[in-house]
């Protein structure tokens, strides 16, 4: 099975976070350092994007994506592929999660696979089980 086989879309708007430009492992420790005194969602790398404006970006493409869930003729699924930051955002959005749940979660690993399920109420659930670094922790809101 190959490219030619099924339909899909490269969508640039849910890249990863702009980093700046390139650093020495130390000046990167130190930028890591400053975002985790700082808080993820808003701290700005240094030449880069906060993680709000990665949200910003990812609320676009769902906005899209909404749009296009409501064609007659777009797929019942969807398989979006993305890294870590990018799916927390997208999961902060479709979940109106608050930036304090947001800093509570950590990103998922490379590879990782996020399930959302849609219910016959319209409502969808996140059945992958989400694990900050030190507790697991269930976020449960019907919106």
């Amino acid at each position: 099975m190959g490219r030619k086989d099924f339909t899909y879309l490269e969508e640039p708007r849910i890249r990863e976070q702009e980093w700046g430009h390139l650093r020495t492992p130390e000046e990167g420790k130190k930028v890591e350092a400053d975002r985790d005194t700082y808080g993820t969602f808003y701290f700005r790398i240094p030449d880069g994007e906060s993680a709000a404006d990665v949200y910003d970006r990812v609320s676009d493409f769902f906005g899209t994506l909404h749009r296009d869930f409501e064609k007659s003729k777009y797929p019942y699924n969807a398989i979006i592929i993305t890294h870590g930051m990018s799916i927390r955002l997208f999961l902060m959005k479709w979940f109106h999660w608050t930036v304090e749940e947001f800093e509570l979660l950590a990103n998922p690993a490379n590879c990782d696979i996020v399930l959302l399920e849609r219910h016959g109420d319209e409502k969808y659930v996140l059945k992958t089980p989400y694990i900050n670094t030190t507790n697991p922790i269930t976020i449960i809101r019907d919106r």
